[in-house]
């Protein structure tokens, strides 16, 4: 994919045609959503339960104006609760047929999330060439997700640092550029609903089955689609990777 969506019409229909032939058939049923919960599992992404939308754009939590509707998990002790065990995850999906999914970064896999627009130029340049891209989600509030392998934790825990040096999940709105999730922090998992309009959900563009890449090799096209893409925007200064 060495062109993007830029000038190209005949191309954008083309991708975007593409990207909706590649979304799974996410069955409204009880079955459809706990079958790609397992699925993600069994990729090796670590899931807990998340909170779900209610009436009037509000969240299932009872947090007055919560930041992050829908968007976060039920427990504070998420990251230890996360788990790929099929046994547990198909307890929490019958026991709560409402709510979403979140998955831990920095443990199995990180994920690199840009804005849509841009992601879906970077996803067109990478596929033409030829590079690995793996499990790739796609939210209704504008983003993309590309999951990737961890960068794991080096043997000098000062060489790194987790997500809260950078910001909390709660507060993603602050880094429209290229957010980093890796350690301490978390992504919905599709399938997840999210408030507003019925349809408004995360959904597979590509799903789990597909082997998780090393983020540098994504990286560098990510970041570029992401500055195009600021640049294209009044009054925004390029975008800059941000590690959560």
């Amino acid at each position: 994919m060495s062109a993007t969506f830029g000038g190209r019409t005949g191309r954008q229909g083309k991708i975007s045609q593409w990207l909706r032939g590649r979304r799974p058939q996410e069955a409204a049923d009880d079955g459809g959503r706990e079958a790609l919960l397992l699925a993600a599992a069994g990729a090796g992404l670590p899931l807990a339960p998340a909170a779900h939308p209610a009436p009037g754009y509000r969240c299932s939590c009872d947090r007055v104006g919560c930041p992050t509707p829908a968007r976060h998990p039920v427990s504070f002790a998420w990251q230890t609760q996360s788990t790929t065990d099929r046994a547990q995850i198909e307890r929490w999906a019958r026991h709560q047929p409402q709510a979403n999914f979140i998955t831990a970064t920095g443990m199995v896999h990180d994920v690199l999330d840009v804005p849509v627009e841009a992601g879906r130029q970077a996803l067109e340049r990478l596929l033409d060439s030829g590079v690995e891209v793996g499990p790739v989600a796609e939210s209704d509030d504008g983003r993309m997700l590309f999951f990737t392998l961890t960068r794991g934790t080096p043997e000098d825990e000062d060489e790194w640092w987790p997500c809260e040096l950078d910001c909390h999940p709660e507060t993603m709105d602050e880094h429209p550029g290229l957010r980093w999730h890796c350690r301490g922090s978390y992504v919905l998992v599709p399938p997840a609903r999210l408030p507003g309009d019925e349809d408004r959900a995360v959904r597979w563009v590509r799903g789990p089955e597909h082997a998780l890449p090393d983020p540098l090799s994504l990286l560098e096209v990510l970041t570029d689609a992401c500055a195009r893409h600021a640049g294209e925007e009044p009054g925004h200064a390029a975008a800059w990777p941000v590690r959560h």
